[in-house]
């Protein structure tokens, strides 16, 4: 269960559209919030909310360098999210479903 706490952490902070532009942005490299902040209209508080929730999941790690903050994708969390999506997204032998298989047993016979 545990797992499935951290990684949907990084769903849930990209479920919002705006969260989920400013990641694709990040792909290309780190950024300056300033750069963010010049594609969105949003004020710079709304913008410090979004990438707390971002860096809160680790998604996005952040520097201070000088008055500036700088923002970039946190590749291991990225990597460790892939995995997990491809994890649940495939079949395989330790399923969640195979736990409880006695479940169903006897359903047919009492039609």
């Amino acid at each position: 269960m545990n797992n499935y706490l951290v990684h949907t952490k990084v769903f849930k902070a990209l479920g919002d559209p705006k969260r989920a532009m400013i990641v694709d942005m990040l792909s290309c490299g780190e950024l300056c919030a300033c750069m963010i902040l010049e594609k969105f209209e949003m004020s710079q508080s709304t913008l410090s909310h979004h990438m707390k929730v971002l860096c809160g999941c680790g998604l996005v790690k952040s520097r201070e360098e000088g008055k500036w903050t700088y923002y970039s994708l946190d590749e291991g969390t990225i990597s460790k999210t892939k995995q997990f999506f491809c994890a649940i997204t495939s079949e395989k032998e330790n399923c969640i479903c195979k736990e409880n298989t006695n479940c169903c047993k006897g359903c047919d016979e009492n039609e």
